[in-house]
């Protein structure tokens, strides 16, 4: 019997972690990760990267501590 299998990227579930705004609750940044809330620092443009990186800083002022969240 012969089976279709799917490629890696869509057999497993994909997930972002999502830094959302203390202050408004319509604003997010979110970033591409794996079920841990890894990301491929690598993978990231330089825009994302500075967007990240400004995010971690500011947890607890800015954005509430991030999450992992299935994406759609």
């Amino acid at each position: 019997m012969n089976t279709a299998t799917l490629p890696l990227c869509e057999q497993q579930p994909r997930f972002e972690l999502r830094f959302q705004s203390l202050f408004s609750e319509g604003r997010a940044l979110t970033f591409p990760c794996d079920d841990r809330g890894e990301v491929r620092f690598d993978l990231m443009s330089e825009k994302a990267r500075a967007n990240y990186l400004y995010a971690r800083v500011v947890v607890g002022r800015e954005y509430a501590t991030p999450a992992v969240m299935r994406s759609h």
